[in-house]
């Protein structure tokens, strides 16, 4: 079903943890926000002196190297912002005002699911302004390497991932998900983040992971599984993939109509969609829903109002 009005939290909450990569401990406070106002980051350890907002979008991606950073004209950055803008679009919050008092946004169990949960404690708030959508309207494609990614004409927002691993436990996953279907997003946003074993030295050599951890990631070894609790559902892996594509496509800053089939991609191919997007305004239009809570399936011309 897709949400006719806009909504924000219904009041602020709270929340610290460390970040992944920088392995710095972050306080952070999500604050209701006004129509049309957005995500946007606020990093408070920053003298408002200067511009120290980062608004949530693809055009402000500065690196997708195993996260997403956010970056503004001044240099202001905030990374690892996939997660919780990834349960901001599942639990329906449109504005929000997120305040940091670091670089990098709590990595807390790897997955969305404290973040959502706290949003649902709270409650969301409805608001005045109609909810602007992106409607694909021609198919977009684009292939780096042995990685692909398309997003196409569709009455919803549907995500197809393919997962292709060597590794045994990781193997070949794929799973394609509804997002009008709310029921069947639990196993999405409580999948965690996941590495090889053998790949974790590299990415600590690299001066990121300083903050991982088994209780904030799977790690497999070869053919087996270090965190003692196991998986949480048996695609975590594939479901996790595409809890991040859902963040990364929250940059968008609107809600997406349309489906989108990866094999192999990740944070990069993502940004570099959402770019091709944008490049020729023939491939989207933007759209307000004229019925309330319209099913995806009945979603057509005479029923969606064209604003762009």
């Amino acid at each position: 079903m897709q949400l006719k009005y806009q909504q924000t939290l219904n009041e602020s909450i709270s929340f610290e943890g460390i970040g992944l990569h920088s392995g710095i401990n972050a306080k952070v406070k999500i604050h209701p926000a006004l129509e049309n106002h957005g995500i946007v980051f606020q990093r408070t350890d920053i003298s408002d002196k200067g511009d120290n907002k980062v608004q949530a979008s693809f055009k402000n991606v500065s690196s997708a190297i195993l996260c997403t950073t956010l970056k503004n004209q001044n240099g202001v950055e905030v990374s690892t912002v996939e997660h919780l803008l990834a349960a901001l679009f599942i639990t329906g919050i449109d504005n929000a005002l997120i305040e940091i008092n670091a670089k990098e946004v709590p990595i807390m169990d790897g997955s969305s699911k404290c973040f959502v949960e706290m949003i649902m404690d709270k409650g969301l708030k409805s608001q005045n302004q109609l909810i602007k959508y992106l409607k694909v309207q021609k198919k977009v494609e684009l292939f780096h390497g042995d990685k692909f990614i398309s997003i196409e004409p569709h009455n919803s927002l549907n995500i197809n991932f393919k997962l292709v691993y060597k590794n045994n436990i990781i193997g070949n996953q794929e799973n394609d998900i509804d997002l009008s279907k709310k029921k069947n997003l639990y196993d999405i946003y409580s999948s965690r983040t996941f590495c090889l074993l053998e790949d974790v030295e590299k990415i600590r050599s690299a001066g990121l992971a300083k903050g991982g951890s088994l209780d904030n990631a799977i790690v497999v070894d070869e053919d087996r599984i270090l965190n003692k609790e196991g998986l949480r559902n048996p695609k975590e892996f594939v479901n996790h993939k595409i809890l991040d594509c859902i963040g990364d496509l929250y940059t968008s800053g609107y809600r997406i109509i349309g489906s989108v089939n990866c094999s192999q991609g990740g944070h990069f191919l993502t940004n570099q969609l959402l770019k091709k997007v944008f490049e020729n305004k023939e491939n989207f239009s933007i759209i307000e829903i004229q019925e309330r809570n319209l099913p995806h399936t009945i979603l057509n011309k005479t029923l969606l109002r064209s604003i762009a």
